[in-house]
């Protein structure tokens, strides 16, 4: 099949540089070109982010077999969804990509029941990762996908839990004044805060969720 060739042969086109007018594209160019059956945009696109796309999912796995293997997979995935018609990000290719590629890790983990667990504790270490400013652009694009998915899971939890929880990790606000705004004592407002990061523990461990980066 063209498309799978196109990716199997990608390992030993890793080093290829884009043309300088292949860097001027955008990815939604290139993806309109490529759904309209230009073979060739799809190469560009899978020149351009490899780099990224496999750091990525070895950062993960820590094995060069399995990065290709879901490095391939993950292509092989994109190469479906847009032939089928079902791209919806226009202008986000690469965030996109990444999206699949961390579901497609979280497959891998699962199917060998080695989940790795996610980092947190009192101290909110699980969400230490939303406040870095440094990251780079392959840490940022990561960055957003953990955020988001957090606030998924955030909003399976109680009103008074979340309210709580959203001012102090979101907002940065201190117990006193999230007592002040919530109308209770600085003690009820530290007991929901506590129980909502034992909660979302429960949810993320019953859903085999990766939060960590």
């Amino acid at each position: 099949m063209a498309n799978q060739k196109t990716i199997k042969t990608n390992a030993q086109t890793i080093n290829k540089r884009p043309t300088r007018m292949e860097y001027q594209i955008e990815d939604s160019i290139l993806v309109r070109d490529y759904i309209s059956g230009d073979e060739k945009s799809l190469e560009i696109l899978i020149n351009r982010h490899n780099q990224r796309v496999t750091s990525f999912i070895y950062s993960k796995v820590l094995d060069r077999d399995i990065t290709e293997d879901i490095f391939q997979d993950t292509f092989i995935k994109v190469i479906k969804t847009l032939k089928k018609g079902s791209y919806s990000e226009e202008g986000k290719f690469l965030p996109w990509v990444m999206r699949i590629a961390h579901n497609l890790i979280i497959d891998h983990f699962r199917k060998n029941k080695r989940m790795p667990k996610f980092e947190g504790s009192d101290d909110f270490n699980i969400f230490s990762v939303i406040g870095d400013d440094k990251l780079n652009a392959e840490k940022q694009i990561i960055k957003d996908q953990i955020d988001s998915d957090l606030r998924d899971l955030i909003e399976e939890l109680p009103d008074d839990q979340r309210e709580v929880l959203l001012m102090r990790i979101y907002k940065d606000m201190s117990f006193k004044e999230i007592s002040e705004n919530t109308g209770v004592s600085i003690n009820t407002a530290l007991g929901r805060m506590r129980y909502a990061l034992i909660n979302l523990r429960k949810i993320i461990e019953k859903n085999n969720i990766v939060l960590t980066n």
